[in-house]
């Protein structure tokens, strides 16, 4: 992130220098420092409480099945009774993580590096960023904040006096998404070949038709810049309203899967202590 803004800062500060309004398009450059970096912390915001909660639910289950599960193993086979199918399974699941724990650990480990390698090449990139942008209710989210990452940009270096090709160049190179990225560039050589903004984009299949009829209206009134920053409050604002939706159903789901694993765990591990004690009251 710091290399994105890096480059826009390079990039606004020479057009304000060859246009002569150096002041205005630092305090431009500012503006937009200011709200992207307020967006991102809104983000990170709504998604630490769900991080919590995973993290929360992977150590509880780990707990259980490493340490508490084992006991009751342990204390089962002391008395030498014959267990329920759903106690023996439970046991054999805790047995087989137990036992293969270090090999998971490395082989998730393993399989992590290896995807951040692949991610980084520019087929990886594309593909996973296919993965996102069809993902159930956050695909739709992820290609919206990646609209108005751009649109933000886009404004920025256009306000700073960058024509519109040079401020497409850099905000291609500026975007962390490869599928977005290739999007861009190849709308990029379109506009160089006299076509419009809003036309190009819409070439691409990945603007949302709102922003591309947004784009077109400033084009044909002139207004681009000024546009692009309503693009850009449209989409933030839309962004944490349906990341806001869908977190408030994301915690409850975490919750009650939480709920039902533990429960089932204990269920299955005191069910043949119930079984016990009905067969001496008999």
């Amino acid at each position: 992130a710091q290399g994105v803004l890096t480059k826009i800062y390079s990039t606004t500060l020479l057009a304000g220098e060859k246009s002569g309004n150096l002041d205005e398009v630092l305090a431009r450059y500012l503006g937009f420092l200011r709200m992207t970096l307020t967006f991102r912390k809104k983000l990170v915001t709504s998604l630490i409480y769900p991080a919590v909660l995973v993290v929360g639910v992977t150590v509880l289950i780990t707990f259980l099945v490493t340490f508490v599960v084992p006991r009751f193993g342990a204390l089962y086979s002391d008395l030498g009774e014959n267990l329920p199918a759903i106690t023996m399974f439970t046991l054999t699941m805790a047995n087989n993580i137990k036992t293969y724990l270090p090999i998971i650990v490395l082989a998730l480990a393993a399989g992590g590096s290896s995807l951040h390698r692949w991610s980084l090449t520019d087929r990886g990139g594309q593909q996973i960023d296919k993965v996102k942008l069809n993902l159930p209710i956050f695909g739709g989210i992820w290609i919206k904040y990646q609209v108005a990452m751009l649109s933000r940009m886009l404004s920025t270096l256009l306000s700073g006096g960058l024509p519109l090709v040079s401020g497409l160049d850099t905000a291609s190179q500026s975007m962390q998404s490869r599928l977005m990225k290739n999007a861009i560039t190849h709308a990029t050589q379109n506009v160089r070949e006299g076509r419009t903004l809003s036309h190009s984009l819409e070439e691409t299949k990945l603007f949302p038709a709102l922003s591309v009829e947004m784009i077109e209206v400033g084009e044909s009134t002139g207004a681009l810049s000024a546009m692009l920053n309503s693009v850009a409050d449209f989409f933030e604002e839309n962004v944490q309203n349906a990341l806001t939706a869908a977190m408030a159903l994301i915690e409850p789901a975490i919750m009650i899967f939480m709920g039902i694993i533990v429960a089932f765990i204990l269920i299955s591990l005191y069910l043949p202590i119930f079984s016990m004690g009905v067969g001496v009251s008999h």
